[in-house]
């Protein structure tokens, strides 16, 4: 920013910048601010963006909970109501009514993060969906997620008031079900593929939680599936919601950094849930389940047999029978966020290493890990690097010729000493190369405090949880899941469709063979394929 530059060490004057602008058709309006408030770094600070033809606005998107442009009811399935699970269905619209009179006490005896998650809840849309099927392994869960179906309260304050929401036990069930519409599929990611692929058999549209698929054979399926299919498909990949990601992809579309030639993003936490470690509590006792209220084989699936595990049940991202380890959980949502902004497709080759050196307890995923994916044809290279070690927190950085870009929770622009396109700005001091000249939007501290474990701060701080819109905060999983509605109602396409979720897809699992094969691996364009 510029307002805290010395008077004295200014290369520009007043006068010199009001010259400047003097072919600027606003210069009435920056006059007249200046005259007003007697603001000479505000006037300074909007010429730079307007130079940019950038902005600080946020969009106004937000629509009103309208009853008469809610259309027709959507009915909608749930398989898998663990943690995400619970999270898309406040996303829908439908909050445990418990937790919420606890929260809203909390708020009104002045709790700050209670009442940043109540305002940020009350401003979702109302989409008049239904939750009519409800279909998990672990009783406790599905009780719990027929409650927030049946009596969970909306987004303005009311109850739903549904009765007659049913449990299922197999998701082949609840496809049965004619009634439903729609599904959405939160399970552990092993079960993703096959469940899309006989969700879309059945007619119905699908939400999928990311990763989609552990395996090439299992994409290439979900993928002619979908796409010879009428259904409307969204994957989780929220981060196109986000309106700082659509502003670093602005600033991109406009050249403003110079040719970029390396990005480099990285995904640090350090705690024992942040590494999957989670069969216990934060007392250290083990959290519930059993074999009696844990359907153990419904939940293996088509993975070998093995007795009755808490472990593997709270913690499966650890091993690769059920998951592709940091390649799927976390280095997805950065390719997914890198390939909104830049939009740079499938990787020529990519390179991964790392190992366990940390934790030390039954896993396959390392908690130390690296992969280098090279783009020759866009002229540029991708570093990711992952710690489960070190919380230290730092955004997606973008190295061009003439600005850096950092994006996370906010964004942030700095100017090369030697930029070729800012040679002119630096000279005169209209920008400083030693701090951002542009930043999107001001973080809000009040959204971090809303926030209450580390793993959701880490979450808060990849911009992967609410988003600044009309100067509120929303869910950016709830736009996304409102995108998915309106796009079965009205058509259209939804922001990670099955072509996009093809690619991003495509890079999880190259990043991932890489690391098990111990070995280079190589996009094949032409048979589609990774060798």
């Amino acid at each position: 920013m510029l307002e805290n530059d010395s008077s004295e060490n200014k290369k520009v004057s007043r006068r010199d910048l009001l010259k400047g602008l003097s072919t600027v058709p606003i210069l009435g309006v920056f006059a007249y601010d200046y005259w007003k408030k007697k603001s000479f770094e505000k006037i300074k600070d909007k010429a730079v963006h307007l130079n940019l033809g950038l902005s600080k606005d946020s969009p106004k998107v937000i629509s009103n909970n309208n009853e008469k442009s809610l259309g027709d009811v959507i009915k909608i399935g749930i398989i898998g109501v663990g943690g995400r699970g619970v999270a898309l269905l406040k996303a829908a619209g439908f909050v445990d009514p418990s937790e919420f009179n606890s929260l809203s006490k909390k708020a009104k005896s002045g709790d700050e993060s209670a009442k940043s998650r109540i305002a940020s809840y009350q401003n979702q849309t109302l989409l008049n969906v239904q939750i009519i099927g409800i279909c998990d392994v672990f009783d406790m869960r599905a009780e719990k997620a027929i409650t927030i179906a049946s009596n969970g309260i909306q987004p303005n304050g009311e109850p739903i008031n549904l009765k007659n929401v049913k449990r299922y036990l197999r998701y082949q069930d609840l496809l049965a079900n004619s009634e439903i519409d729609a599904v959405i599929i939160a399970t552990p990611d092993f079960h993703h593929a096959q469940m899309t692929i006989d969700a879309v058999y059945s007619g119905k549209h699908v939400y999928c939680e990311k990763a989609m698929t552990l395996t090439e054979d299992e994409l290439n399926k979900v993928y002619e599936t979908v796409k010879n299919s009428k259904i409307v498909f969204q994957l989780g990949h929220q981060n196109s919601k986000n309106e700082t990601f659509k502003k670093a992809k602005e600033i991109i579309d406009k050249n403003l950094l110079g040719k970029v030639t390396l990005i480099e993003t990285t995904t640090n936490r350090n705690s024992k849930e942040g590494a999957w470690i989670r069969h216990l509590d934060s007392n250290g006792k083990p959290k519930p389940g059993s074999p009696k209220t844990i359907d153990w084989d419904q939940w293996l699936g088509n993975t070998p047999k093995i007795p009755f595990s808490m472990e593997r049940y709270y913690g499966w991202a650890r091993w690769f029978a059920y998951d592709t380890g940091l390649a799927g959980q976390l280095f997805s949502h950065e390719v997914d966020a890198l390939n909104q902004i830049m939009g740079f497709g499938i990787p020529k080759s990519v390179t991964s290493s790392g190992g366990i050196y940390f934790f030390k307890e039954d896993r396959d995923m390392p908690d130390t890990f690296q992969s280098v994916l090279e783009f020759p044809d866009r002229q540029f290279t991708m570093l990711y690097s992952a710690s489960l070690a070190n919380s230290r927190s730092r955004g997606r950085v973008f190295m061009g010729h003439d600005a850096s870009m950092e994006v996370g929770g906010d964004l942030k622009l700095i100017a090369n000493d030697d930029s070729t396109q800012f040679k002119d700005k630096i000279s005169n001091g209209i920008i400083d190369p030693s701090k951002p000249f542009y930043t999107f939007p001001e973080i809000s501290k009040l959204k971090i405090d809303g926030v209450t474990s580390a793993t959701e701060k880490y979450y808060a701080e990849r911009g992967l949880i609410d988003t600044n819109v009309d100067g509120k905060n929303i869910d950016i999983t709830h736009l996304h899941v409102k995108e998915w509605i309106d796009v079965i109602r009205n058509g259209g396409k939804t922001g990670c469709d099955i072509e996009k979720a093809f690619i991003d897809t495509v890079s999880v699992l190259m990043v991932h063979k890489s690391y098990v094969e111990n070995r280079k691996v190589e996009w094949d364009p032409i048979n589609k394929k990774i060798i």
